[in-house]
């Protein structure tokens, strides 16, 4: 049984958020860690790293981004950006009186990792990157636009299990049934007789309206417009602190050749490939919670 206690405060703007809190366990008290998930994801997806942390005397605050989980969903969808939440990490750390930390973020958690060396690089001691970096792979990035606030409502167990099966089953293919349905735990919420995944749909929408855009100015003949550069601030989070970045070995989104690029952008960087396993790993897999161990016994 994992055990949290439920930590709630608000956004800048009044936005209700939530995290788990998990409270360190011996005598050492060391840095506490924040952890955050990925876009379609929550908290939950931290429940068994997390206690492997706390056992080290660290506090671990897993976070559910707005939109996501037990925070309250934002009225204006435009606002689901990692800017945005990245400005409620700084609010969290202000209301849990947390100072310094070590960041682990998964996915989009490590972009919003990235965005807080702009407004708060006082605060990261320490991150972990998990299988993502300032550079994408388009493969990846289509595949996960692909299913994002579409389908989100099933009225049996058996139908959500499957479900997160076919999107996921890339990514973890050596589970079995009772591995499915224990992701599927942290997917899904039961409400009103049926099965409805944790997250607001509209968090699609700056997505999907970046797309038109790019769509609306190749059909005018224009030319689209380039990501923007995330390079420096990855050099900025690398800079002077401990970095790790987990690869899964099968990943679609973060590809060799980009591990590469930011090996180089980062000499120092720490870096582990869990093999096998796609986008993300769970980082209680053996080579990367071996790494995140190494990485926290460095970092006060």
């Amino acid at each position: 049984m994992v055990s949290f206690t439920d930590f709630f405060w608000t956004s800048p703007e009044g936005l209700p958020l939530h995290a788990r809190d998990h409270a360190p366990v011996g005598e050492v008290r060391k840095l506490p860690v924040i952890c955050i998930h990925g876009l379609t994801r929550n908290a939950r997806d931290f429940e068994d790293l997390a206690p492997r942390i706390a056992a080290t005397g660290r506090r671990v605050l897993a976070v559910d981004v707005r939109g996501r989980g037990l925070s309250a969903r934002d009225p204006n969808p435009m606002n689901y950006h990692p800017g945005t939440y990245a400005a409620d990490v700084v609010s969290l750390l202000a209301a849990a009186g947390i100072e310094r930390a070590v960041f682990v973020g998964t996915s989009m958690g490590g972009l919003i990792t990235m965005v807080l060396t702009s407004i708060a690089p006082e605060a990261i001691a320490a991150a972990v990157l998990n299988d993502v970096g300032p550079e994408l792979s388009p493969v990846g990035l289509a595949r996960i636009a692909g299913y994002t606030g579409m389908a989100s409502r099933f009225e049996t167990w058996a139908d959500a299990v499957a479900y997160a099966k076919a999107i996921n089953e890339a990514a973890f293919p050596s589970y079995g049934p009772e591995d499915w349905d224990v992701f599927a735990r942290r997917l899904f919420d039961e409400k009103g007789g049926a099965f409805v995944l944790a997250y607001d749909p509209d968090i699609s929408a700056p997505i999907k309206a970046a797309a038109e855009a790019a769509a609306k100015t190749q059909a005018e003949g224009g030319q689209a417009l380039a990501p923007p550069d995330m390079y420096p601030l990855f050099r900025a989070l690398a800079k002077d602190r401990p970095l790790l970045l987990v690869r899964g070995g099968i990943s679609d989104l973060i590809d060799p050749a980009i591990a590469d690029r930011m090996r180089a952008a980062a000499p120092h960087m720490a870096y582990v490939e869990v093999p096998a396993v796609g986008h993300a790993p769970m980082l209680t897999e053996p080579e990367a919670w071996a790494a995140i161990e190494k990485l926290l016994e460095t970092t006060p």
